[in-house]
């Protein structure tokens, strides 16, 4: 087992935790874009819109969180009880990333309520990765896979 850029990684797995804390960094990130007057929310916005393009482009194994993560907060747990795959919720950071970059349009164009709604609907979804460990994106995720004709071999 070695340690990636945040999160206990192998080949097969990282720590859940991991993807757990990054969501309750970005409920703080996300409430200082909902709550924090113009051109600040632009800003925090951009900032957020960087992290989750990370997050799809690199893997969660390579964000910020994780680097934050492996430095200060793995060290006092004890392992996992199982690694999970990074796929889903590297996907979850896509749809997270989707949704922040309606925000960003949002504010650049001047429809603030439209930026507002996008950044509120990925609130919830984070508070409810953060609090409850319940991962929207990584649901979806699994969904479409189930859904989706395997390939014939």
């Amino acid at each position: 087992m070695s340690e990636t850029s945040g999160q206990t990684a192998t080949q097969t797995g990282i720590d859940p935790r991991g993807p757990q804390f990054a969501a309750a960094l970005t409920v703080v990130v996300l409430l200082l874009a909902l709550l924090l007057p113009q051109p600040w929310a632009l800003v925090v916005t951009v900032i957020q819109t960087v992290l989750f393009a990370i997050g799809a482009g690199l893997g969660v194994q390579r964000t910020p969180h994780a680097w934050l993560f492996k430095k200060f907060v793995r060290p006092r747990l004890g392992a996992p009880d199982e690694l999970e795959d990074p796929a889903p919720p590297r996907f979850a950071q896509g749809v997270g990333l989707a949704f922040v970059l309606v925000a960003l349009v949002g504010f650049l164009v001047g429809a603030t309520v439209v930026a507002q709604i996008a950044l509120g609907l990925a609130l919830v979804a984070a508070v409810l990765n953060a609090v409850f460990k319940f991962c929207l994106g990584c649901e979806l995720y699994l969904l479409i896979r189930r859904l989706a004709p395997t390939p014939s071999a």
